[in-house]
């Protein structure tokens, strides 16, 4: 198995169900995370909840551009693109991300993001004498390997800074891509849609010793009765 595809499972057992489709192919059109982010008040927030997300809006943007950039690529490089589906970058990864370090309670957040962006720049001038985003993508990659990899039986608050910042990160932009509508396309996830019910399959009630009576297949199972709405007596019975 592949990385993203080992990337895509662990997202399949926490957010959604099913097989994983074929996602967005290069060249198609994207909705990156900052339109979704944009849209106007809506009824299924509460006035508070529309409250807060406007005044998060209207602040000005966490990252500069060099923290921007950096981000952009360290984003890339936890998703990168391949010939058949989109790399963080295509739904605006870091948007969501500059999102979330704007909300008020994540002060912690801020400091940990905006410091990790420093430590990998330090880190790659130190080691290659170039910034972390000027970087060859092997020199990149070495750096990220120290720290991609923690031991779960270290506790959090025993790990080196760097190791929980990329961690951090890598988690923010499997959320932030995975729940975009690309992302979501690319996870095969359907949501509630209409089907047909063909009843239990015959195997499955023969290994259970029942089995349907034909009046209730008939008015239950029909596929062609399926736009009837169904009418009760008033003791309770289904009459169609």
């Amino acid at each position: 198995m592949d990385r993203r595809k080992s990337l895509k499972s662990i997202m399949l057992g926490s957010v959604a169900t099913g097989l994983a489709a074929t996602g967005c192919k290069p060249g198609e059109k994207t909705t990156d995370v900052s339109e979704t982010l944009a849209h106007e008040p809506v009824k299924w927030r509460t006035k508070y909840e529309n409250k807060i997300l406007e005044e998060i809006k209207s602040e000005d943007n966490f990252f500069n551009d060099h923290q921007r950039e950096t981000m952009t690529v360290l984003c890339d490089l936890i998703l990168p693109a391949t010939e058949n589906y989109k790399a963080a970058s295509d739904v605006d990864v870091v948007g969501f991300i500059d999102f979330m370090a704007r909300d008020r309670e994540s002060e912690a957040m801020q400091t940990d993001l905006k410091g990790g962006l420093m430590w990998l720049d330090h880190k790659c001038n130190t080691e290659n004498g170039v910034e972390f985003k000027g970087a060859t993508e092997a020199q990149q990659k070495e750096i990220l390997d120290t720290i991609a990899y923690y031991d779960p039986e270290v506790p959090e608050s025993e790990r080196p800074f760097e190791v929980n910042f990329f961690s951090m990160v890598r988690n923010m932009t499997m959320t932030g891509f995975y729940t975009s509508k690309i992302g979501i396309e690319e996870l095969g996830y359907k949501g509630n849609m209409p089907n047909v019910w063909n009843g239990v399959p015959d195997d499955v009630l023969e290994q259970h010793g029942v089995s349907y009576d034909p009046e209730w297949l008939a008015k239950c199972v029909d596929q062609s009765k399926r736009n009837t709405i169904a009418e009760w007596d008033e003791n309770g019975n289904l009459l169609t």
